[in-house]
């Protein structure tokens, strides 16, 4: 016999999604404004002109950042030229040939290496031949703690041990103690798909979270945490509450950024698939708005080869699960089901 009461409850759930889902898309950006790693203001003239073959943008921005300080910029900024350069590397050949000294394009050098060695099958004995480079940008300016960073996904990348990675880590917080791109390094040495464990993983996340300055990335780690719990598997076992405590601290963390701010953009992508996966739907579609045109390749790459598909695919399913929870008839303020006469 037909099971009536659940073919109601599959009626009801599909009024509810085409009742409300286009609701819920307001305030979206629509999918063709939605941008991958967008740069920000500053990076992007830098990029336009290596396009071109020039490098001097991209060297009064990372000389920038290095006088001013500006460790968390300087090291997103170093990636992002470094990502170009894998494919278009004329600007950065000639800015080294005409500064072979500069501790900017010696960073950009180390950082390029590390990436174009990374997914080789050789890649722990070609890029044991990057340590000088990772040296000589490290000597470039002994405050700069980006080249420690680097250093750090050197070490996981050559296989060495905790003493090794201890002391680089040392090196790294004795120049910068909170600079978020060292703390998501080690937390990668320390999972359980490289040196470390699930619990390990977490246990650091979780006090650097607590020593984080307030409003920084830092204290979203945890939920770095929780991706990779979630991603890699494996034989420990994370209560459900901790997985949802690194969520609540990455939703204060976000909370404290305007909405559409490229700067957390990738924690709250990151936050988004967490959330996801834990089925916390309407908390999904809050850090979705937040979002607005900035999707990011992580971590979305880490399932799909098409991030931004990914991206607005799962958009659209977060949208489609909250619209499901919403009663097809709300109910007025006054506690009866609202009528077509109320305002």
């Amino acid at each position: 016999m037909v099971d009536t009461m659940a073919l109601l409850r599959a009626f009801i759930r599909t009024a509810r999604m085409v009742k409300n889902t286009s609701r819920l898309a307001a305030g979206l950006p629509a999918d063709d404004e939605v941008l991958l790693d967008a740069p920000d203001e500053r990076l992007a003239p830098a990029l336009v002109a290596a396009a071109r073959g020039e490098y001097d943008i991209a060297a009064k921005l990372l000389a920038a950042t290095r006088e001013a300080a500006e460790w968390e910029n300087r090291d997103r900024y170093a990636r992002r030229l470094a990502a170009f350069a894998r494919t278009r590397d004329e600007w950065l050949q000639t800015w080294q040939s005409e500064s072979p000294h500069d501790p900017d394009a010696l960073l950009v050098k180390a950082e390029l290496a590390v990436r174009r060695w990374w997914e080789s099958p050789a890649r722990a004995e070609l890029l044991r031949e990057v340590g000088p480079l990772i040296a000589a940008a490290a000597e470039g300016d002994p405050r700069d703690p980006v080249p420690w960073r680097i250093a750090l996904d050197h070490a996981r990348g050559t296989n060495a041990g905790h003493t090794e990675f201890e002391k680089l880590w040392a090196e790294a917080v004795r120049r910068s103690p909170h600079h978020y791109g060292c703390h998501v390094a080690a937390l990668k040495y320390l999972s359980a798909a490289w040196y470390g464990s699930h619990r390990e993983c977490f246990d650091f996340a979780e006090r650097a979270a607590q020593d984080a300055l307030p409003g920084s990335l830092v204290q979203a780690l945890p939920v770095r945490a929780a991706f990779a719990y979630l991603t890699e598997g494996g034989r420990a076992v994370i209560p459900r509450e901790r997985l949802d405590e690194a969520a609540d601290l990455a939703i204060a963390v976000s909370a404290a950024y305007a909405p559409a701010d490229p700067w957390p953009a990738e924690v709250r992508n990151l936050l988004t698939y967490v959330l996801i996966r834990l089925e916390r739907w309407q908390d999904a579609l809050d850090q979705i708005r937040l979002i607005g045109p900035y999707a990011t390749s992580f971590p979305w790459d880490r399932v799909s080869d098409d991030p931004l598909a990914q991206f607005l695919e799962l958009r659209d399913g977060v949208r489609l699960e909250v619209a499901s929870t919403i009663p097809l008839h709300p109910r007025s303020e006054h506690g009866g089901r609202a009528r077509s006469g109320d305002h």
